[in-house]
């Protein structure tokens, strides 16, 4: 009874510690979490904290990606299904959308967003057409 116990408890730790170890990992996008302002037009020069965070026109989360759209009040999401880092930024591979309004970024393939890394704040959407301009991050304060 007591070796039963004990080759349980052992596979239990053999299976859940790797997925410990895993999930106390940032993923490889964590540095894109956050509200940007930007890419549909030049970003501003100055802007609060207040008014960044009013009107950002990307969101980036673990999971979802949102932005905003000229033609509707709410942000089109897009779930991501996989985030690699690459040399000069991200890329993050989006799941099919939902409907044809959510399809994407203007970017060649519709289901990936190559994302730019231009300096600690500030990134780009190389090739997609939507956003044609820089992004700054919004400050938290």
């Amino acid at each position: 009874m007591r070796r039963t116990a004990t080759v349980a408890l052992m596979l239990t730790l053999a299976m859940t510690g790797p997925l410990a170890a895993q999930a106390a990992e940032p993923p490889p996008h964590a540095w894109l979490f956050g509200a940007w302002i930007g890419g549909m037009f030049p970003p501003p020069v100055t802007l609060s904290a207040r008014e960044c965070l009013a009107q950002p026109m990307v969101i980036f989360t673990r999971d979802v990606v949102m932005r905003a759209v000229m033609t509707s009040p709410a942000y089109v999401q897009r779930l991501i299904d996989t985030a690699r880092a690459t040399a000069n930024g991200f890329q993050v591979r989006l799941l099919p959308p939902r409907s044809a309004a959510d399809s994407g970024f203007g970017c060649p393939n519709p289901d990936v967003l190559p994302v730019q890394r231009r300096g600690d704040n500030e990134i780009a959407f190389p090739g997609c057409t939507d956003f044609p301009f820089p992004l700054i991050r919004c400050a938290t304060r």
